[in-house]
């Protein structure tokens, strides 16, 4: 490698070092869902930003989900869009590199973890500004996508999009986990799942074939 293409890759690198040293907005935000009646409780969300630091338990807890009555809810498949309310923004964190999950399912008792990457791309779209309007306020706004949405699923399937207020979702991609223990209950439904959830899974059953 000459010298005019080493300064070259340098430069480069410190270009992108920049890119990342400062967010356009305070922090990003991370988010966790469910498909109807898939209750699910995460254990552990670990983040790795891309000065390679380590943000244990970014997140814990219960999951964003809806148990609509009557089984009239529909489980099956992917949300077309995405919300990314709920969860809590990563303060300190640059921009993300990988999230490490792991999860309880309750639909099907098993824990089950995954690890979710980004790639160059998808962390430049999270810092680019776009115009963006914003039905619910009646104005046009520069819209960021700062919040990255996980859906898990049972059978340690995750999938990822970016998104934010105002703005379109981009897909981060599809992610297969792999189960880490057998839950207490022997494969069966949680009795920690709501009632709705467990009429849901006993009448139709888990459409594991749809994630």
């Amino acid at each position: 490698m000459n010298s005019c293409t080493r300064f070259g890759v340098l430069a480069l690198a410190l270009i992108s070092a920049r890119a990342w040293a400062q967010l356009p907005y305070d922090a990003w935000h991370l988010s966790f869902g469910a498909p109807d009646y898939m209750e699910a409780w995460i254990e552990t969300a670990n983040v790795v930003d891309v000065r390679n630091r380590v943000f244990l338990r970014a997140m814990s807890g219960n999951v964003s989900i809806h148990t609509p009555e009557n089984s009239k809810g529909d489980p099956r498949g992917w949300p077309s869009v995405v919300s990314w309310g709920g969860g809590k923004y990563v303060s300190g964190a640059q921009l993300p590199q990988s999230i490490y999950v792991r999860w309880e399912s309750y639909a099907d008792s098993r824990t089950y973890e995954v690890l979710v990457t980004l790639n160059d791309e998808q962390r430049q779209a999270m810092v680019k500004g776009e115009k963006a309007y914003c039905a619910w306020r009646d104005t046009w706004i520069t819209g960021f996508r700062k919040g990255v949405v996980v859906e898990l699923a049972p059978g340690g399937i995750a999938k990822a999009w970016l998104a934010g207020p105002c703005v379109t979702n981009i897909e981060i991609g599809r992610f297969v986990g792999k189960v880490v223990k057998a839950g207490p209950d022997a494969g069966q439904p949680s009795p920690r799942l709501r009632p709705e959830s467990r009429t849901y899974i006993e009448r139709y059953g888990i459409p594991y074939d749809s994630w």
